[in-house]
């Protein structure tokens, strides 16, 4: 099992993201020029995603994307949510 750090570990490490209220998780809302660009975003983190077996919760409405960060198996924020974290932030530019 991956071992937790902590959302404010996590969040000393980043840039932008906030604690989630009420869970050990982060979360950032991702605003990009249109639906096309957010979708581009969405699939590339997918494919991450799928990469290192650790994939975000998220939800898009046009060129919004707002994504919720947390390693389930450890209930809580792990190493693994802060390399997707940083994966996101510079694919995301």
């Amino acid at each position: 099992m991956t071992e937790r750090i902590g959302v404010a570990k996590a969040i000393a490490q980043l840039s932008g993201w906030t604690e989630v209220s009420g869970r050990d998780a982060i979360s950032k809302t991702y605003k990009f020029v249109d639906f096309n660009a957010a979708f581009g975003f969405m699939t590339r983190v997918a494919l991450k995603a799928d990469q290192m077996d650790h994939h975000p919760e998220w939800s898009n409405v046009y060129n919004k994307v707002e994504v919720v960060l947390t390693t389930h198996d450890a209930k809580g924020v792990t190493h693994k949510d802060v390399a997707m974290a940083a994966f996101m932030d510079e694919i995301a530019g």
